[in-house]
């Protein structure tokens, strides 16, 4: 008796050892892990959770969302990271679709990069998702702030100019909410349309010509937006601008430590990563992911491209460079 007593005991110490399961986590890209993903695993890492992290990459294609996400189900993730609207939209639906299938898998869906979370439909605000299994972080900068940097930059602004691709809803959405707030700003918006291809998606030669057209109309300070497309040819948009003489704010800083833009207002995106590292860890220690407001970032980094701001003749004053990092 004492034997099977030891026996019986031993087994009841091991066995619930041995059951506890390693947590999967797949992260599914647009283009590649860049620094919001590595971000992430950093902050998983750091923190020592006994997570598997593996990267799926959309590699830019809206037709392999399906495919990663019939795969993530058939290996059984314990948690799905989403990266940018079309993405996450093709991973956790909107609350349109949310109850259709495969979007209806249950599985809790943390998202990140996603520019108007709300207005493309995926939750229902930032503090109440109104979805079970979705939550996620928020890291745009208020685009009243980008507005009032302008004019604390160039005090007589009046006129916006702002390119947006029809085939990208965040494009849309973010031409939209530049309209709104232009009328209770005070300032006019001159937006473009880029004319969509054969193919449904537009063609890089057209910035060229949609960035004459603000020129021509008088635009005095171009907004990048929110556009896949626009931030993937960069280069050539924040050349265009500059020259056709105009200044462009861009949300993404790497187009003006890189690029021609003059100015950036943005979160960084590896703060963004740990950020929704965060949530991933509250998730996995038992909180319900609809219970998690989506968080949102609070730090924003001003950077000036002073060789840029030198060819423009736009010498940023004193108060901007005081708390701003500036790059040659």
């Amino acid at each position: 008796m004492r034997v099977l007593f030891l026996t019986t005991y031993v087994l009841l110490v091991i066995v619930p050892t041995m059951a506890v399961a390693q947590s999967r986590i797949v992260m599914v890209t647009w283009r590649g892990c860049e620094d919001a993903c590595r971000g992430f695993q950093d902050y998983v890492r750091e923190k020592g959770l006994d997570v598997e992290v593996e990267v799926r990459d959309a590699n830019q294609d809206k037709e392999a969302i399906p495919g990663i996400l019939a795969e993530s189900l058939d290996e059984k993730a314990d948690l799905l990271v989403s990266w940018g609207t079309t993405v996450t939209t093709g991973i956790a639906g909107t609350l349109a679709n949310r109850d259709t299938p495969p979007i209806d898998h249950g599985i809790p869906v943390v998202f990140m990069i996603v520019a108007d979370p709300v207005g493309a439909g995926i939750v229902d605000s930032l503090d109440d998702t109104g979805r079970d299994n979705v939550t996620g972080t928020y890291n745009r900068v208020p685009e009243v702030v980008n507005i009032e940097t302008i004019r604390n930059y160039l005090p007589n602004f009046s006129r916006l100019g702002l390119i947006y691709n029809m085939n990208e809803e965040n494009s849309v959405l973010k031409r939209n909410e530049m309209a709104a707030l232009a009328e209770k700003m005070g300032y006019e918006l001159v937006a473009k349309e880029l004319p969509l291809g054969a193919g449904g998606e537009p063609s890089v030669e057209d910035i060229g010509p949609a960035m004459a057209e603000l020129k021509q109309a008088g635009v005095e300070f171009v907004y990048l937006g929110s556009s896949s497309f626009l931030r993937r040819n960069g280069e050539t948009f924040t050349e265009q601008a500059l020259a056709n003489g105009m200044p462009v704010l861009s949300p993404y800083e790497g187009l003006v430590k890189d690029a021609s833009a003059l100015l950036s207002v943005s979160s960084r995106y590896y703060e963004v990563g740990r950020l929704a590292g965060q949530q991933a860890e509250k998730i996995l220690a038992g909180t319900p992911a609809g219970e998690l407001p989506v968080a949102r970032m609070t730090d924003f980094a001003i950077v000036i491209n002073i060789e840029v701001a030198k060819k423009l003749k736009l010498f940023p004053p004193l108060d901007l460079i005081q708390i701003a990092e500036t790059v040659d």
